[in-house]
């Protein structure tokens, strides 16, 4: 629960991330390079996402209420600063000190972010208090036994946003710094690792079908241990093979348990339908990356696992819930309807499929029709969860 003002945050990171997913989109449509689009896809959009969406989840599934106005407001100048900052580094050589900039205003921002969730659930790190409501008691099993690993994604974050730190510094770094490393941290065990230790609770109640336990019991374990051997082993090796086990069953897990409730359950909307296609999009992006544990590695495919698990598996997922949260149908705009939420939704997948098909097949002008129709999903969903984020403010 967010009170004394701070309602607000979370919608700002909300309206933050959406402009970030446009840049993104543009920058993947021009032909940026490539880690310009991960900084901008990573920090801007998927992490502007999940800081907001934090701030908004973590306290009440904790059982604890955050009644702070000037942290997140801190957070979002400095995290927005400094993925510009990071991006801008990463288009055209300037300044040698702009990088270490952005990586120091980035890191700044995750400190108060980290600083601020946790001294707010200080007295409940364990995560046994829930905040169940007492007509949901199929609920709190899966609760309990979720909320630890939410703690454990904020650790990814932490360490991800200190490898990145120290590859534009002179401190000392876990790691060699390199990049993919510290994007398989942020991205597999910060975002993922969060969304599943969330979807698990949210999943059930949007749905109205409780998540099996065992399934729950094998997919958190799988997804925080997944990152940390991915990112040791991508050079190859034992490491590499069971951080992709580990990392594929957490994903396909999750999918599955989420195609079973859906399918259950007699609740469909444009947003849950959304979350179902982002998590295909996973599954297919966890198979790729297992190729590249018992097989070769190729560009191609390099490229088509990216882009399935940034745009599609966090992207559409993204998306997806929210739309859950903020329904375009709920305000009184126009294309305030699911027609405009399907055709965003559409655009956002059909794209996908273009430019992984493109890539995958060497088409390049299959690849540019991917990346427009993408940027025309980005424009549709921008529009919409910006309009429906201001008819909740004015209410």
């Amino acid at each position: 629960m967010v009170t004394g003002g701070g309602g607000r945050w979370p919608r700002r990171f909300l309206l933050v991330s959406a402009g970030y997913l446009l840049s993104w989109r543009v920058g993947a449509l021009v032909g940026v390079p490539v880690r310009a689009e991960v900084t901008v896809a990573l920090l801007g959009f998927v992490f502007h996402t999940v800081f907001g969406m934090g701030y908004l989840l973590i306290p009440s599934y904790f059982e604890r209420v955050l009644d702070a106005t000037w942290p997140p407001a801190v957070h979002l100048g400095l995290t927005g600063f400094g993925t510009a900052t990071l991006a801008a580094a990463s288009i055209r050589e300037g300044p040698r000190l702009l990088e270490p900039l952005g990586a120091a205003a980035w890191t700044l921002g995750v400190a108060v972010f980290l600083a601020t969730i946790l001294w707010t659930v200080r007295d409940n790190l364990t995560g046994g208090e829930t905040g169940t409501a007492a007509g949901k008691r199929e609920f709190r099993w899966v609760d309990r036994y979720a909320n630890p690993f939410v703690l454990v994604s904020l650790g990814y974050v932490l360490i991800g946003t200190w490898e990145l730190l120290a590859g534009t510094t002179p401190l000392p770094g876990l790691t060699d710094g390199y990049a993919p490393r510290v994007t398989h941290l942020l991205a597999g065990g910060g975002a993922t690792l969060l969304l599943l230790a969330l979807g698990a609770r949210l999943a059930p109640r949007f749905l109205g079908v409780p998540a099996p336990r065992r399934v729950v019991g094998v997919v958190l374990p799988a997804g925080a241990l997944g990152p940390a051997l991915l990112a040791n082993g991508l050079g190859g090796g034992l490491s590499l093979v069971v951080g992709a086990l580990a990392e594929a069953t957490a994903v396909v897990g999750f999918a599955g348990l989420y195609a079973r409730s859906f399918v259950r359950s007699e609740r469909r909307t444009v947003g849950l339908t959304a979350v179902l296609g982002g998590l295909t999009c996973g599954v297919t992006g966890v198979v790729i990356g297992l190729s590249f544990a018992f097989g070769g590695i190729a560009t191609e495919r390099i490229v088509a696992h990216r882009q399935l698990m940034l745009l599609g598996f966090l992207g559409v997922t993204i998306v997806g819930f929210a739309m859950q949260f903020f329904p375009p149908t709920a305000g009184r705009f126009r294309g305030a309807n699911d027609a405009s939420a399907w055709l965003g939704v559409a655009a956002l997948c059909g794209g996908l499929v273009w430019i992984v098909a493109g890539t995958l097949g060497g088409v390049h002008v299959a690849v540019t029709v991917g990346h427009a129709l993408a940027l025309a999903g980005a424009v549709v969903y921008s529009y919409l969860i910006v309009r429906s984020l201001r008819t909740v403010a004015s209410r």
